[in-house]
């Protein structure tokens, strides 16, 4: 595989204000921990938030879990100094909010450029700009010092922003998060979905995460600890289906099929495209498996 493979199939939302939270964090079974200074924390307490952040991730106890750290955007009072703290900090990624063009994450880009850093960044997709501007922003991922990973889709601030209102099977949104996977894959990103806001409904999550999956995206960013085992299981690769990807690329490895565009397998047609598939779902599932609890 030409990229590492790296299990985002939980991305939990951490307030950066409640230290209590950033305390357990360190022993919940999600894949990544947004720690966020944004949205999640009251204006009076931005400054609080953002020193306890820094400390948390420099004082580490976070095992295989991916951190990053949400800044307020820097047109915002906060903004340039939730940027300083985060570069000093130095976590997996910084997610960008806000991001409508491509300036707003080049603009962080060069920050962490001139700080002599290297650290990829996450974009927020939440403003109808922003869909417009997919494409351009997507670009981004060709940054040396500060690649964008993955995008992260805000379908709440996009509720709000264009209307549209949330209903099963979410067919309002659809457009926007195919488009959206589709100009993540094109440059090599990884895609979170939006955050299922009633963490009661077991059902209705879980029928959600089975969407994004089968839509393409990697995984789901949550807004509680107990969203995380359904997302884990959704995202993750079920046991047959590795099974069947260590078949096939076992069958693609036999001397009398080196070079073979195409197989028969188990009385099916089986090409070489299948072959890539089953080399990352293996991949995905080794990583997983890797994975630090």
């Amino acid at each position: 595989m030409s990229k590492t493979i790296r299990p985002r199939r939980s991305v939990l939302y951490m307030p950066g204000s409640n230290a209590r939270a950033l305390e357990k964090a360190r022993t919940l079974p999600a894949d990544a921990l947004i720690l966020d200074l944004e949205d999640a924390v009251a204006p009076d307490v931005k400054a609080e938030a953002r020193d306890q952040v820094a400390a948390a991730v420099a004082a580490g106890g976070y095992g295989g879990r991916e951190l990053v750290i949400r800044i307020n955007a820097l047109d915002t009072e906060w903004g340039h100094a939730d940027l300083a703290a985060a570069i000093d900090a130095g976590p997996n990624a910084i997610l960008v909010p806000k991001a409508s063009r491509a300036a707003d994450l080049e603009a962080v880009s060069r920050r962490v450029e001139e700080a002599g850093r290297t650290i990829a960044l996450w974009a927020m997709v939440e403003t109808p700009l922003a869909l417009l501007n997919i494409r351009e922003i997507a670009g981004c991922a060709a940054h040396s010092h500060a690649p964008l990973a993955c995008f992260v889709m805000g379908t709440n601030d996009l509720a709000k922003e264009t209307r549209a209102r949330f209903v099963p099977g979410r067919a309002p949104m659809l457009p926007w998060l195919v488009t959206s996977v589709l100009a993540a894959r094109a440059h090599g990103l990884d895609i979170i979905d939006g955050v299922y806001n009633d963490f009661r409904d077991e059902e209705g999550f879980r029928a959600e995460c089975i969407e994004a999956r089968d839509l393409g995206m990697d995984g789901k960013t949550l807004i509680h600890p107990a969203q995380v085992a359904a997302a884990n299981e959704v995202f993750a690769p079920a046991d047959a289906e590795v099974e069947q990807a260590r078949r096939i690329i076992a069958a693609f490895e036999q001397p009398e099929n080196r070079g073979k565009g195409a197989i028969s397998l188990d009385g099916r047609m089986v090409e070489l495209l299948h072959a890539e598939m089953a080399k990352r779902t293996v991949a995905l599932a080794e990583a997983i498996g890797g994975t630090s609890e």
